[in-house]
């Protein structure tokens, strides 16, 4: 057992404040983040300034990373960044006969522990990841294909403020329940009955965490945290072509648990040889009791019909739909729907797909437009946005994987090319592929068009899909979030039934809706502490990010029942 370095006592007197903002975060849903953005906030107070971090970064490559853990039975690694730099990094393979009994021989030591000291040992992790947010924005970047200032935002602080708020969240339904309660029943003439009952949450068990390519730590981070602060062990295996973000993340996790006098085996990393697929392997074992997955829908369900031994949380695929009705600021729905489909290339579960514009067009404060001009100005509004080679850079990143660049060759055999893709170079890094978004006009009348926009086409792709009515859009909309699932939807309009009826259907169908977006906040970008990822309750995502089901579920509450004392 580890000699703790840091007590609980120093640790609650440390980051109790931070968990009793987040606490009240999470109750007004308004705008709060303990983790700054801004590159320069970085530098004092024992955290790496951009420099540093590049340099711990770059020290990071060709190296061998090993987290000592029980059972590594060789090493593997292989992964190449989206960028065309070869990482080099070596991690540990387990034998998981050896590593996954170790993993929960922690666990008594760790649920006897507490809910406040779980989370505050899970903020004091949070804490030191934040000091190398520097670090590991290159690590997203050179796995993920983020632009850099977007692997430090979203990377770095945003995925440590969902991290955060999971744990505030697994804090909240675990003090729900009083660790003690004396209970007393009267018996008229006769003595009460009184019972001494003691409460205490319990972990499942091993938790897995299977992490996507796209955004290791954001997504990774709420399942990670909501299943540690809940009791259970973490086993994380990554995606592998994004391994180093979620390696490091294992690393300050077993050195922190250390350090407070708790068994650094709770979190333990299972990287795999090329080919090996070890996600159904583990999916499947007995000892995995909770399992996080983001990724492909297909392997989403096989985890949901084939982990029966496991709670299974899922962020699936989806069709993301905006209705374009009319609009009071036509030139700021144009540059926010242009930075939308823009942003990443298109690479985010929130990024809008379907633009549903009727055919004979829409109202506006310049007057009417049709549906063929309102195609026509967005594709000018990202040609506009992404005119400058350095700008679509910044905002592009590069395309993750050859899937995506296969998908966006193929969308002009669509339909009509309203924008064409363009190829970028980039000044630092020749090996990436940076392609602008394309934009494709289908008619959603047509059956033979229906297998496109009605299926998801992850990247820069996205349709116009001409509709007959905004009466069908709203129908269409409702077909396409029960059947496929949305993870976002979005509406432009200034007539109230419109409004009402698109509201309906998102109510119905379990939808997050943004409305009349047309300044700096995006269809596909979420805030900790106050917006929902997801909703859990449509084809997209069985779970939401963050509420309460998404932890109360990962521990059980048992009752020890005694009679007291004294009475009779």
């Amino acid at each position: 057992m580890a000699t703790a370095e840091l007590t609980a006592h120093e640790l609650i007197a440390k980051h109790r404040p931070t968990l009793d903002q987040a606490l009240e975060a999470i109750r007004t849903r308004a705008y709060w983040s303990p983790h700054p953005e801004h590159p320069k906030a970085y530098g004092e107070n024992g955290s790496l300034d951009a420099a540093a971090g590049k340099a711990a970064f770059d020290a990071l490559l060709g190296s061998r990373l090993d987290l000592g853990q029980p059972g590594t039975d060789g090493w593997v690694g292989g992964e190449t960044s989206p960028y065309g730099v070869e990482l080099g990094v070596e991690y540990p393979h387990a034998d998981l006969d050896e590593l996954l009994p170790a993993m929960r021989s922690g666990m008594r030591q760790w649920r006897d522990a507490g809910a406040e000291t779980r989370a505050v040992v899970c903020l004091e992790i949070l804490k030191r990841i934040s000091d190398r947010t520097h670090e590991f924005a290159h690590a997203v970047m050179h796995t993920s294909g983020q632009a850099f200032m977007m692997a430090l935002q979203a990377g770095g602080p945003h995925a440590q403020d969902r991290g955060l708020e999971a744990v505030a969240y697994a804090y909240v339904e675990q003090v729900r329940t009083p660790d003690d309660a004396e209970w007393t029943k009267p018996q008229g003439k006769r003595d009460p009955l009184a019972l001494n009952k003691r409460f205490t949450p319990v972990p499942r068990g091993i938790a897995l965490l299977i992490g996507c390519n796209t955004f290791p730590t954001w997504n990774g981070y709420p399942g990670l945290f909501a299943s540690l602060a809940t009791g259970n062990a973490v086993l994380v295996k990554p995606h592998p072509r994004a391994v180093l973000p979620l390696a490091l993340t294992v690393q300050v996790a077993r050195q922190v648990l250390t350090e407070a006098g708790f068994d650094p085996n709770l979190v333990a990393l299972a990287a795999e040889r090329p080919g090996e697929g070890i996600a159904k392997t583990l999916a499947t074992r007995p000892e995995i009791r909770i399992i996080d997955y983001t990724g492909s829908t297909e392997f989403g369900d096989w985890l949901e019909a084939n982990a029966r031994q496991a709670q299974v949380y899922t962020e699936k695929a989806g069709v993301n739909t905006v209705v374009v009705d009319s609009t009071d600021d036509y030139k700021g729905m144009l540059s926010n729907l242009a930075f939308s489909l823009s942003l990443y290339s298109g690479q985010m579960c929130t990024t809008p797909q379907n633009l549903l514009i009727p055919r004979d067009g829409i109202r506006t404060d310049q007057g009417p437009k049709t549906y063929d001009e309102v195609v026509a100005d967005l594709a000018r509004a990202v040609d506009g946005l992404l005119g400058d080679d350095a700008r679509a850079n910044a905002l592009l990143g590069a395309l993750v994987n050859p899937d995506v660049k296969a998908r966006l060759e193929a969308a002009p055999g669509l339909g009509e090319v309203a924008l064409a893709s363009r190829e970028i170079t980039h000044p630092e890094f020749p090996g990436a592929v940076v392609r602008t978004p394309v934009i494709v006009k289908l008619d959603g009348a047509k059956p033979d068009d229906e297998s496109a926009y009605m299926s998801e086409c992850f990247g820069p792709v996205s349709f116009a899909v001409a509709v007959d009515s905004s009466a069908d859009a709203v129908e269409l909309l409702r077909r396409t979030v029960r059947e496929k699932g949305a993870m976002t939807v979005g509406a432009y309009t200034t007539d109230d039934e419109v409004e009402q009826a698109v509201q309906e259907v998102c109510f119905d169908e379990a939808a997050q809706l943004s409305l009349n977006l047309t300044g700096g906040v995006y269809v596909n970008q979420t805030a900790a502490f106050s917006d929902f990822h997801g909703s859990g309750g449509n084809p997209a995502a069985n779970a939401a990010l963050c509420d309460g089901a998404f932890v109360a579920n990962r521990f059980r509450v048992v009752e020890v029942r005694r009679e007291a004392q004294g009475l009779s």
